[in-house]
This record gives C-alpha cells, structure tokens and sequence, in this order.
C-alpha cells in the first residue's frame, strides 16, 4: 500500500451546499443529486478511480468492466456516507435503523466493565453505524483517529451542527493519545480505531491481504496489546438507503502480540471486503506490487 496523505476530500463550498440539502430537503432528494456528484467524480477523480478499479481487478478477480462499474457505485456509496453522517449532525439519526450481527459479544463487553478496544477499517460507514451503536449500547465511544479534515471545513461543521457525536482521540507526536486511551480503557469506556491506513515513516506489517501482499499500520495493534484489554473487529457497512448492519467478532481475551492480532484482523477484513466491495473507501494503491510500479 502506497502511504496514505491523511487528506480529507472536498471543498468547503461544496460542504455548505450539501449541508443546505441535508437540512432543507428530502433525504431521498440529496441521494439523487448525488449520483451526478459520484459521476463527476468517476469521470474527473482518475487516480481514485485508477486505485479502486486496480483493487477490484487485482484483489477480488472482477473483470474491468464490471470493475468499472463498480467503482461508480462504491463513489456514490462513498458520498451517501458524507450525508448520512451529515444526518446525524443536525439531528435526523431517525432516519435510519441498525441490524446487527452479534450484538451480544458488545454488551458482554460492556457488562464486563472492562472496557474493550474496537478495531476497523474505512469499509462502510462505521461513524454511522456507531451512532447508532452508541444511543444502544453504549453512552461514550473514544475513536483514535488523525486530525486530517480541512481546518475551514472542520470548523464550520462545528459551528453549523456541533461536530461529531463521538469524544476525538487525536493522534499526536507528542503520545499524549496513549495516555487517553489508557484513561478511557480504566473508565470501562469503549475506544475504537481504524487500522487500513498508515502514514509514512509510521511503523506498519506486511501481510497477505486478498492474495498479494499490503502494507497495515503497526501501532493499532500495538495499542491493542499493550493495553491487553478485550478486542473485538467491528464493521459498520450500509445495507439500502436508509439501513445499517454493524457486526462483532467473538473478543479476543487472552494476551497477544501485535502481529497476531494484525493477522486475525486482516483475516477478518478480507471477508468483509467480499461481501461489500462497493464500500471500500480507501483511494490509493493498495497492494505492494502497484506501490513498486
């Protein structure tokens, strides 16, 4: 996997005309616009659709044709995940209803008072699914995360909805996330992560992924041993329009080293990514055989 920039698509405008439509129009009129939005995209975006269509072809085998077509679909899925997060901001979360898969391993974790780290990837909508997650389950999620939107871009959601409706570990140089990661893991909070993308110079694992070799960050799974709290991979994909499905694996319990944990999660990743390749969310090359070329 090439590194990934951290960089946060889009441009303020466009953000203050989608959030007008989220607030003053029908959610099923926002969707339709953004077919024309995802278009423009699979037309002008070249090195995103270059990436994903590369991904498609390489790791799940489709032809470039039906690639083609579904890189269309995963841009519209990608900005339908833009406004429903968006929904959840300004107050329209009932919009939508969550399925679950093994709900009953998170509320075990919960009941247990241990708190648990969560590990993901950008497959799906997990922000979405989560909220809906946080009013069921749970009343505080932590997610570790880079800092990585546009400054204007962050501070007017802000201002215009009151920002995310999860507690923000920034990563820092600094490791002060560590510190709060350990604080919320004591308070028997919840802490999520994502663990498909890696900065450079940022220590990263090598492991098959989908037959060819890709590069994961290192330092969630570092994170994930060291604090030897009970892990479970989360994955929040979108089902229809206006449906969730969040799925649990069985918590890992007993101490493991980081790579171990790095090769059940990828496992775990792989399987997912079959059932819903239209939301993979990761526009780069992927695979270390694109990175060499």
């Amino acid at each position: 996997m090439s590194k990934w920039d951290g960089k946060t698509k889009g441009t303020l405008l466009g953000y203050k005309i989608l959030l007008f439509c989220v607030r003053y129009t029908p959610v099923k009129f926002v969707y339709f616009l953004l077919r024309f939005i995802a278009l423009y995209y699979f037309l002008f975006d070249r090195k995103s659709r270059k990436s994903v269509r590369d991904f498609y072809t390489k790791g799940l085998g489709l032809s470039p044709r039906r690639a083609s077509r579904v890189v269309y679909l995963n841009f519209y899925r990608f900005a339908q995940t833009l406004i429903d997060r968006m929904l959840f901001q300004v107050g329209k979360g009932e919009e939508f209803s969550l399925s679950f898969e093994h709900e009953d391993f998170l509320i075990n974790l919960r009941d247990e008072g241990k708190g648990a780290i969560l590990i993901s990837a950008h497959l799906g909508n997990w922000e979405t699914a989560g909220n809906l997650l946080k009013g069921r389950i749970t009343p505080t999620i932590n997610v570790v995360m880079l800092d990585s939107e546009v400054e204007q871009i962050k501070e007017y959601l802000k201002d215009k909805t009151g920002g995310s409706r999860f507690r923000i570990i920034a990563i820092k140089d600094d490791l002060s996330h560590v510190i709060k990661i350990n604080q919320a893991l004591k308070n028997k909070e919840f802490v999520a992560i994502h663990a498909d993308r890696y900065m450079e110079g940022a220590k990263n694992i090598v492991l098959p992924f989908l037959g060819h070799k890709a590069r994961f960050p290192l330092g969630p799974f570092l994170i994930a041993s060291k604090f030897r709290a009970p892990i479970t991979f989360v994955f929040g994909v979108k089902k229809s329009n206006f449906v969730y499905h969040l799925s649990a694996t069985f918590p890992i319990y007993a101490p493991a080293t980081p790579e171990e944990i790095a090769q059940a999660f990828v496992r775990e990743l792989e399987s997912r990514v079959k059932k819903n390749p239209e939301q993979w969310f990761n526009y780069f090359p992927f695979f270390e055989s694109d990175v060499r070329k």
